[in-house]
């Protein structure tokens, strides 16, 4: 089944959306090392975690499917199709993601475990936020939209939530550890909230009217 699914699925990966994201995040990945301004620990810092969404915003479109109110009913359910395209992008990610951690100067690069942490997050939420679309709405493909509102929460996140809840958060600054504890959160939710809203929303039943009503 997967070897007669695969090619029909990698037609529908947005690659260009992809390597638009990647090639943005990678650029701005390597700045330090072309702006002697940025080559600071706190630039290179910021510069990943930017790196990191930008390529987040252009996977908020790999799980848009045009013809979703037509591949409903095919035998090969939703969660299975969508497992695949992230199968298909995945290493394609991991190695994007190790060329922009070495794009960064050795000297100024933040912990990578940490870094790697809040990418992960960061990814696995913007497909949670996908699938979560498509489950309780109509629309065949949110990613637009989700883009938008990852952008919109990135931001407000770092305007509104309070220093003792902060996400993003200095390396040299007593509450690293504990952000990143809140990192791994929300990744283990992300991870949960895609697992719930991956298979088809179910059809509601619909009474029949008495037709002396």
């Amino acid at each position: 089944m997967w070897r007669a699914l695969t090619p029909p699925v990698c037609r529908t990966v947005p690659w260009r959306a992809l390597a638009a994201g990647g090639a943005l995040g990678l650029l701005l990945a390597g700045m330090p090392r072309m702006v002697d301004g940025l080559n600071d620990d706190f630039y290179a810092l910021n510069l990943l975690r930017a790196a990191a969404l930008a390529f987040a915003l252009s996977l908020a479109f790999l799980l848009d499917d045009p013809a979703r109110h037509t591949t409903a009913a095919v035998p090969t359910p939703r969660p299975a199709r969508q497992a695949l395209r992230v199968a298909l992008v995945a290493p394609v990610a991991a190695l994007w993601w190790t060329a922009a951690l070495l794009l960064v100067p050795a000297e100024v690069r933040p912990p990578t475990g940490d870094i790697t942490l809040e990418a992960a997050a960061t990814l696995v939420l913007t497909l949670a936020a996908s699938a979560t679309a498509l489950r309780f709405a109509q629309e065949a493909e949110p990613g637009t939209a989700v883009a938008a509102g990852l952008l919109l929460t990135a931001a407000l996140t770092m305007v509104l939530v309070p220093d003792r809840w902060a996400m993003f958060v200095y390396m040299k600054d007593e509450g690293w550890a504990a952000s990143h504890d809140r990192w791994a959160m929300v990744l283990a939710m992300a991870v949960l909230v895609w697992g719930v809203c991956g298979p088809e929303p179910l059809r509601r039943r619909v009474r029949p009217v008495p037709s002396g009503a």
